[in-house]
């Protein structure tokens, strides 16, 4: 069977195949698949981003006959959710600062706003909605949760977006000075693979 992940993010290909490759003889990117289309990601929740793009990509892939019967497309929508902020940048995550993909620029911006918010109150989650739709089948939804902290300052050079900000208090780091098997074992992404590879079973 084959998964086509509706997305080009390298970073965030290399962690679903990394859980789900064990689920699909072929795993592709977007681009790799051969799909050349940027879903305008205008919901007003993760979910219905992630809805609408699992359902753009599978039709165009659908459309171009790259899926057969057991087939899918996986998309997902990351958001950060900061306590102080009232939930913000939420399902505005990816472009806070400005209209483009700038993850500089969104975590100065993040830092900005919180600088005046202290120690004991600056309380974030990560939240992952995903969609894998497939031929034949019903669809699966899924949410994941990653509870953690702002930071004061960016630490560590792994992972993207956020994680430099993001402090996950069990291990005692940011999810950026992880190693990637570490994050694997613990973030948002992770935990709604997890829920998407139960009901798969």
């Amino acid at each position: 069977m084959k998964l086509i992940i509706a997305s080009n993010n390298r970073h965030k290909i290399e962690e679903i195949k990394a859980m789900l490759g064990c689920r699909f003889e072929t795993v592709l990117g977007q681009r790799e698949a051969g799909l050349e289309l940027e879903v305008d990601e205008n919901a007003e929740t993760l979910e219905g981003n992630a809805k609408k793009k699992a359902e753009e990509v599978f039709a165009l892939a659908d459309s171009m006959g790259l899926l057969e019967m057991g087939d899918a497309v996986l998309a997902d929508d990351t958001g950060l959710l900061v306590d102080a902020l009232h939930g913000a940048p939420g399902v505005h995550s990816a472009r806070y600062a400005t209209d483009g993909h700038d993850d500089a620029a969104n975590r100065e911006k993040l830092l900005y706003e919180m600088r005046n918010v202290p120690e004991g109150e600056r309380g974030a989650h990560f939240a992952t909605a995903m969609v894998l739709k497939r031929k034949g089948d019903t669809d699966i939804e899924a949410t994941g949760r990653v509870f953690g902290s702002i930071t004061t300052e960016e630490a560590g050079e792994n992972g993207f977006g956020y994680d430099p900000l993001f402090w996950y208090e069990p291990m005692k780091k940011t999810f950026a000075e992880m190693t990637a098997e570490e994050k694997n074992t613990v973030s948002h992404r992770k935990n709604a693979l997890s829920l998407v590879l139960a009901a798969l079973m």
